[in-house]
């Protein structure tokens, strides 16, 4: 901990000097090429991104969103329904399945960055309010330090894994920390650096982790058998609700992307065209197949599905061991850094005083810290399934309500506004009841906990699990009890006309309220120095 403080404070102070520099010029520099942006330090927080610095293209969100994914990270999470004690085929199914349902919810939420030029929890506003977004940060926390230590933890321990593998080393704990930290502290770094260096290393990351892996379809070809049918009982005994665990599992990973997309698109211009930009993170996570797959393939070979890294690493032929340093190492750098990026960008919108980069170090210190406590005290490793069950039950209801949203107002949106709360302001046209939309929060708390109530998995078994006959029906239910009661507060007590524009809302009705001012809310430092020092004594 005192190790990544020492090495990423001088940055923060670099960052900080920089940006007093150039805003004392009246400009950013942002380098001139590519290139030189990469080794820049981003300046920029979650106000919009300037016009001319609006240039990145679908391209570099599929570049981003695939190379986010295309990792160790998500392999592990194709080897789970063969855990669960699937067959292949039914492993393969299921994990298509999730992909699929999984892409299709996350794809609109690319549509939000262009629009507002911010990410997503601030986009959120809209709907939540501009307090109530504060529901986003904590969904974009619990995801970035969920997948941040998964893929810290998965990646590790194939680099610690695939070294005694190649060279004989047993270093135990010891080499298994190290692997931690080079992981966790590269990370970090390009988080703080920001987005064009997250670009380059995706570029990276996604042609050789998939060079990689389709050359380890080759190198376990001789001992794979399609017809695998499973190594013992059910998870959750029977086989449907098994493969319904598999396909909550599966999707687990696109949903994961719905707090971030923003974080990426908010570069692109909002002149690109909606279908192009809908697209990029659909066919990205229509990719990740690949990754998904190799998980799927390789974890029927295994001894024990349940200790996949260690039993891959026996396995693979000695020529395969560096190829899986590369994909632990590239890997594990690029899902980090999508996910530990965003939450250092909006925690420094959640408090001033902090910017972008210290706002980056404090979360990522703070999620390395609990890497080796989860690794080397609490053995949280074994709680992934928890983890991914939370996310998908808490940020799904949360997307569907952005999406419904979306499509009410036509995408009209109002940036300035959104502002409001991260300026120390009140009032403007999202302030709704002292800064939080009680019509959104009334649909996604019953939604969120409804799911939790019939959530079915290893970890998390509601009083309701068995309302199915032992199926997971708990995504299903949250999705439609948001969808649903969030259209019904929204025609039962509509919105003001203003948040609709001037087409006006599809679908819904819009109210007659008018929309408070925006003004600036004084510190209170300032309102205790117009009290009087030494004020009178009551008579």
């Amino acid at each position: 901990m005192v190790g990544v403080a020492a090495f990423v404070l001088p940055l923060c102070r670099q960052t900080s000097s920089g940006a007093r520099r150039r805003q004392h010029h009246g400009q950013i520099d942002i380098g001139s090429n590519m290139s030189q942006r990469a080794i820049e330090i981003e300046v920029h927080g979650v106000e919009p991104i300037p016009e001319a610095e609006r240039t990145s293209t679908p391209w570099h969100l599929f570049r981003l969103s695939f190379g986010g994914a295309n990792t160790f990270a998500t392999i592990i999470l194709g080897s789970l329904p063969i855990a669960y004690g699937l067959g292949f085929l039914a492993a393969l199914s299921a994990t298509v399945v999730g992909v699929l349902i999984g892409a299709l919810i996350l794809a609109p939420m690319a549509l939000f960055g262009p629009k507002n030029h911010t990410n997503n929890a601030v986009s959120s506003g809209a709907h939540f309010g501009v307090v109530g977004r504060i529901v986003g940060s904590f969904l974009s926390l619990l995801t970035a330090v969920a997948f941040f230590s998964i893929s810290v933890w998965v990646s590790g321990d194939a680099l610690t894994g695939a070294v005694r593998r190649l060279f004989g080393v047993d270093g135990g704990d010891l080499l298994r920390g190290f692997a931690y930290g080079v992981i966790a502290v590269t990370t970090l770094i390009v988080c703080i650096y920001g987005y064009r260096l997250m670009l380059a290393v995706n570029r990276v990351a996604v042609f050789a982790c998939s060079a990689v892996m389709l050359l380890g379809f080759f190198a376990y070809a001789g001992d794979f058998d399609p017809t695998f049918a499973g190594q013992g009982g059910y998870a959750l005994g029977d086989f449907w609700p098994t493969w319904v665990l598999a396909v909550l599992t599966t999707m687990a990973n696109p949903i994961s992307f719905g707090a971030f997309l923003g974080d990426w698109s908010r570069y692109i211009p909002d002149s690109v065209p909606k279908p192009k930009v809908f697209a990029a993170p659909l066919a990205a996570q229509l990719a990740t197949l690949l990754p998904f797959g190799f998980g799927v393939v390789t974890a029927t070979l295994v001894a024990d599905p349940n200790d996949y890294v260690v039993g891959l690493t026996l396995i693979s032929p000695l020529w395969y061991a560096f190829p899986l340093i590369v994909v632990a190492l590239i890997g594990g750098l690029s899902t980090g850094t999508t996910a530990l990026y965003g939450t250092g960008l909006d925690f420094s919108s959640m408090f001033p005083r902090l910017s972008r980069v210290r706002a980056t170090a404090l979360v990522g210190s703070i999620a390395v810290a609990f890497i080796f406590l989860g690794s080397f005290v609490f053995n949280v490793v074994a709680s992934i399934n928890a983890f991914v069950t939370l996310i998908l039950l808490c940020t799904s209801p949360w997307m569907m309500i952005m999406i419904i949203g979306y499509w009410v107002r036509r995408g009209y949106y109002l940036p300035d506004d959104l502002q409001v709360f991260n300026r120390g302001q009140q009032g403007g046209t999202y302030w709704y009841t002292r800064g939080v939309n009680w019509r959104a929060m009334a649909a996604w708390i019953p939604a969120t906990t409804i799911g939790l109530l019939m959530a079915n998995t290893p970890l998390i078994v509601g009083p309701f699990a068995g309302i199915a006959g032992g199926v997971d029906i708990s995504l299903v239910a949250t999705l439609i009890v948001a969808a649903l009661l969030y259209l019904v507060t929204l025609q039962l007590f509509p919105e003001p006309r203003a948040v609709f524009g001037p087409a006006g809302p599809r679908l819904v009705r819009a109210g007659s309220q008018q929309v408070a001012a925006i003004r600036a809310v004084r510190p209170r430092t300032e309102r205790r120095a117009d009290r009087p020092a030494n004020p009178a004594p009551p008579r």
